[in-house]
C-alpha cells in the first residue's frame, strides 16, 4: 500500500527563522516536536546524516539534513514501514514560508494494517500539534489550534 501524507504551514517570517525550527528538533528545547504530548524526538547524537533514533515505536535514521532547510529520516521500524519523513523549509517571499512535513513510504505486512487503524491519526494529529508548536514560535500564538478527535483520544488512552 503506497502512502504519500503531507503537513504544511504558511508562517509569517523569514525562511530562516523557519529554518531554526528543524535545526531544534530532538535538542533540549525542541520548538517543533511536540514531545510534551507525544513521544520526544531523540537520537543516539546531534541531528546529523547518519544519528539514528525516533519517537516511541517510530524509528528512523536522518538519511539527510540541509541545516535550516531540510532534514530526512529513512524509517527503520515498524515494521513494514518503508519510506520516509521529512521536514522541509520553502520561502515563499521575504515574510512568509511553508514549512511542509511530508511522508512517503510503502506499508508491508502488519503495516497494512497498523498505519490505518493507529499510525495515521495519530500521525496526523501529531503532525498538527507540530505545526501550532511552529506558529506559536515564530507568532507567539496559533490562530486555529489543532484539536484531537475522540478515535485519537481513545487510542492514545490504549497506549497509555
Amino acid at each position: 500500500m503506497g502512502v504519500y501524507n503531507v503537513h504544511e504551514r504558511v508562517l509569517p517570517v523569514a525562511g530562516a527563522e523557519v529554518g531554526l525550527l528543524i535545526d531544534g528538533l530532538s535538542g533540549d528545547a525542541d520548538p517543533l516536536w511536540p514531545g510534551h504530548d507525544w513521544y520526544p524526538m531523540r537520537f543516539d547524537g546531534p541531528l546529523a546524516a547518519g544519528a539514528a533514533g525516533g519517537h516511541g515505536p517510530v524509528r528512523y535514521t536522518v538519511a539527510a539534513y540541509v541545516p535550516g532547510q531540510w532534514v530526512r529520516f529513512l524509517f527503520t521500524g515498524p515494521r513494514g514501514f518503508h519510506g520516509f519523513h521529512e521536514y522541509t523549509v520553502h520561502p515563499l517571499g521575504p515574510d512568509r514560508t511553508l514549512l511542509r512535513h511530508t511522508l512517503a513510504m510503502h506499508a508491508r505486512g502488519p503495516a497494512r494494517l497498523s498505519w490505518p487503524l493507529a499510525f495515521r491519526p495519530l500521525h496526523d494529529a501529531a503532525l498538527e500539534d507540530s505545526l501550532d508548536r511552529a506558529e506559536r514560535a515564530c507568532t507567539g500564538t496559533v490562530a486555529r489550534p489543532a484539536r484531537w478527535s475522540r478515535y485519537v483520544r481513545m487510542l492514545r488512552r490504549l497506549i497509555g
